[in-house]
């Protein structure tokens, strides 16, 4: 019949037995028991949150939700602004981008309302305009 006490008992007295209660010493014998991961760790994944809210009508929906993208975006900068999107809450489908997203001559992106009139302009106070013109 076995002993009545915990695995993890037998265990440790197995490890003292050996000389490796220590952990990771100078000794060969000192060293851990379990190595590190091998597997190099994944890059990080984008995510969407999808925010629910009640407005009368699409274009009060858009002016909500352009909004709270701004609004998120300032409290965390982390966040893709030009990414936002608007749906019906039962229509996930019919996404309809927020912003204007257009790439200028720099790799800077228009953070803009989509549709909106006029040039490009790029980050900041007086940046250079890009586009078709004043449409």
């Amino acid at each position: 019949m076995r002993e009545n006490t915990p695995p993890y008992w037998r265990q440790r007295r197995a490890t003292e037995a050996m000389g490796r209660a220590g952990g990771a010493g100078p000794h060969p014998a000192d060293a851990p028991l379990v190595a590190p991961p091998r597997r190099v760790p994944r890059p990080p994944r984008h995510f969407t949150a999808h925010l629910g809210f009640a407005a009368d009508g699409p274009e009060q929906a858009r002016e909500l939700a352009v909004a709270y993208a701004e609004a998120l975006s300032l409290l965390r900068p982390e966040l893709v602004l030009v990414a936002a999107a608007l749906s019906p809450a039962d229509a996930w489908h019919r996404a309809e981008r927020l912003f204007c997203a257009a790439v200028g001559p720099d790799g800077e992106r228009c953070t803009d309302v989509s549709g909106h009139p006029g040039f490009h302009h790029a980050p900041g106070p007086g940046g250079l305009g890009w586009g078709e013109g004043d449409g």
